[in-house]
């Protein structure tokens, strides 16, 4: 049958009866309700959730402003993987055209029709509505069948888990059969209406119409096969709308929200234990513990894998995936509201709760799986919120209970006396200036590692003749200097993490200085991130080491010329200094500096893989099939492009060098590659420009003086 026309435009319902348009409506308008009831009941959900520590909706237009530039671009997709950022926004740009595009109709047909017996669908309209519309939505099946190829037959690993499901499955193929369906629909359409002119503008669909002519298709069974086709199209298209919130696809809206509520700090600092909470309470003790904004967390996740694609606890062979942690608390929720399983414990060691001990003990904090996750998931106030509730039980490893009852005891979790944490000064020369008897620009906070283990003393006792050569201002708190903390709250212990802030900032209050400078990266995040979040009044500005010598060396107080060192070196980006504050080019320029080669490995700045020792790594007895230092000095030898001539491993924080001193031990590296901290690199260039033969621990310093 042909329709004759006067210009170009469609017949939305064509051979689709009056009853038939009854009867779309009826379904559409229940698809719709049974959407709505069902995000009506998930965001109800979350009000169930307790209160969250930080504000989550100050400055939601800024916050919504943010949120769309993360996902419209798609940037985190891209991160890491090229093929999943082009197929993702293949189907994100192509998802969202078809919505708009079926909105546009809906306003034509249903309002603008009504109002003004006109229609806006034709002419120039309606031919540039058909091409953006076939252009995009062809986009969107490319980026469908890309999702299906990396999924079932290349097989994507990280894509496939303990709860990778039917729903999965199902979801991708109806995208799939709604997009290519689409195409066939058309196709017999064009090839019914014999193919009116203005249809090549409609180029996919007119080339199906074409291959359906050219196998012997009339338009007559064209015609009868279109109603068909309508119907089975617009009934999938009706399930997969009032399915949304009840499924996978939800996380098409719960990501954004999760985007929109992501604290710009996660990570970085932790959420508290309210002062009236009693130590039964801290943690998570139920389901019911979790904030409305952790349950969001647990909703929003896409089981995409990316976490678990860079962890480097899952890569070592410990009992951690960061998907699956939070997917299981997710299930474990669902399961206990609809009614299928008992109330359990959240953590526990011995396999009865819904996480182990063992997954948790095994997370180092480096903040990889939050930084390849696509949608803002703050998987680390999760995993502290569970190693609370074992701290709080007594059920962490012996090794972490002695570290910690050596830092309440003594201030450092060596467990020696605190009168010997300034003995590292006197090897030098010079006199260490005390900043609790004279002002000073800078106070140095040096640390526990740097401190006491005579490996890291070395890298103070650098960093002193650094300063002391370029006339900086400098002083330490001597033995009222205590832990941090940073690594003691990431195991659990809050109450005496609390205690260090209280202890360490009425210390630091009763100097005269303007700054702060840390040895330790992970004492310059809690320094700058957490500190200020107990103690109001502890708001002076923080840097790490490499920040300051890094600006004493741009303006020639340091006397290097870039020529002193001509061999080959890399550098590990420290998770506390990189991924959670993004200093990654102070310690690069200080490398370059020395005349040193610089040759980075694979795995660099925000994607650089962590040594192992954080998250209270350091003190803990784990099995593991490859210790992460090993893999990394593996990389830094085998995988970079200067390969075995990387002479020297380059880091700037002390926990690296300890663990990495010891991966050089066990991984039998110790002939291949020097770990050196760029403090040390820096006293070595300036006693290779100065002739000085001197002990980077002796005593006669030609670069001091």
């Amino acid at each position: 049958m042909t329709i004759l026309q006067s210009e170009p435009t469609r017949e939305t319902f064509w051979t689709i009866s009056p009853v038939g348009e009854v009867v779309f409506y009826a379904l559409a308008t229940t698809a719709i309700l049974v959407f709505l009831y069902g995000v009506y009941e998930r965001f109800s959900r979350y009000t169930q959730g307790e209160e969250d520590a930080f504000e989550r909706l100050d400055d939601l237009p800024g916050r919504i402003a943010r949120a769309s530039k993360v996902v419209f671009s798609n940037e985190k997709q891209f991160d890491r993987d090229l093929y999943g950022g082009v197929m993702h926004a293949f189907i994100l740009w192509g998802f969202l055209t078809l919505l708009i595009g079926t909105t546009i109709l809906f306003i034509d047909m249903d309002i603008y029709r009504k109002l003004t017996g006109m229609s806006f669908f034709k002419g120039d309209f309606y031919l540039s509505y058909s091409f953006v519309m076939d252009a995009l939505g062809f986009l969107f099946v490319v980026g469908v069948g890309m999702a299906i190829y990396r999924r079932y037959v290349v097989r994507e690993k990280r894509l496939w888990g303990k709860h990778t499901g039917r729903e999965d499955d199902l979801f991708i193929w109806t995208l799939f059969v709604l997009g290519a369906g689409g195409y066939v629909i058309e196709g017999l359409r064009i090839l019914g209406t014999e193919f009116p002119e203005w249809e090549t503008v409609s180029f996919v669909g007119y080339f199906v119409a074409i291959v359906f002519e050219t196998a012997g298709m009339s338009p007559g069974t064209a015609e009868m096969l279109y109603w068909a086709g309508w119907w089975s199209h617009a009934l999938i298209a009706l399930g997969f709308v009032a399915f949304v919130p009840y499924a996978k696809p939800f996380h098409m809206i719960s990501s954004f929200a999760n985007v929109v509520t992501a604290d710009e700090k996660a990570g970085k600092r932790l959420p508290g234990v309210p002062e009236d909470e009693s130590p039964d309470e801290i943690g998570y003790t139920s389901i019911e513990d979790l904030s409305w904004k952790q349950i969001l967390d647990t909703d929003a996740c896409t089981k995409c894998g990316r976490c678990s694609s860079v962890c480097p606890a899952k890569e070592s062979g410990r009992p951690l995936d960061p998907r699956d942690v939070i997917l299981d608390l997710k299930q474990y929720r669902e399961d206990l509201d609809a009614g299928r399983t008992e109330e359990i414990d959240i953590v526990a060691d011995g396999g009865t709760s819904v996480i182990d001990s063992s997954t948790m003990e095994s997370c180092m904090a480096c903040m990889a799986c939050m930084d390849a996750c696509p949608v803002d998931i703050e998987h680390l106030s999760h995993f502290t919120e569970m190693n609370r509730r074992l701290t709080e039980t007594g059920q962490t490893q012996e090794p972490v209970q002695e570290a910690m009852m050596n830092i309440f005891q003594n201030g450092n979790a060596f467990g020696n006396p605190a009168r010997k944490r300034p003995d590292w000064t006197r090897d030098l020369d010079f006199e260490v200036p005390d900043a609790r008897e004279e002002e000073v620009e800078f106070l140095w906070y040096v640390g526990d590692y740097p401190s006491y283990d005579e490996r890291n003393r070395r890298v103070a006792r650098s960093l002193a003749r650094l300063f002391e050569l370029a006339g900086v201002s400098y002083g330490i708190l001597y033995e009222d200097e205590q832990h941090d903390g940073n690594d003691v709250r990431r195991v659990g212990e809050e109450g005496l993490y609390e205690m260090l802030v209280e202890d360490n900032a009425d210390a630091i209050h009763d100097c005269e200085f303007d700054k702060i400078v840390c040895t330790d990266p992970h004492s310059y995040n809690t320094f700058l991130n957490e500190y200020p979040e107990m103690d109001p009044e502890f708001d002076y500005p923080v840097f790490h080491y490499t920040q300051v010598v890094e600006s004493l060396v741009e303006s020639g107080r340091v006397g290097l010329d870039g020529t002193e060192i001509n061999y080959t070196v890399t550098y590990h980006d420290p998770c506390h200094l990189g991924r959670y504050n993004d200093e990654y080019e102070a310690p690069r320029e200080l490398v370059r500096a020395t005349g040193a080669t610089l040759a980075e490995m694979p795995r660099n700045r925000s994607d650089s893989f962590c040594c192992g020792g954080g998250g209270g790594g350091l003190w803990m007895e784990l099995e593991e099939e490859t210790k992460p230092s090993e893999e990394r000095l593996r990389e830094a030898l085998e995988d970079t492009d200067a390969g075995a001539a990387v002479e020297k491993f380059v880091v700037a924080c002390p926990m690296c060098a300890t663990m990495y001193e010891d991966g050089r031990k066990t991984g039998d590296y110790e002939d291949d590659i020097e770990i050196i901290d760029i403090a040390e690199l820096l006293v070595e260039a300036l006693e290779s420009k100065q002739g000085a033969s001197v002990e980077s621990d002796g005593t006669a310093s030609t670069a001091a003086d």
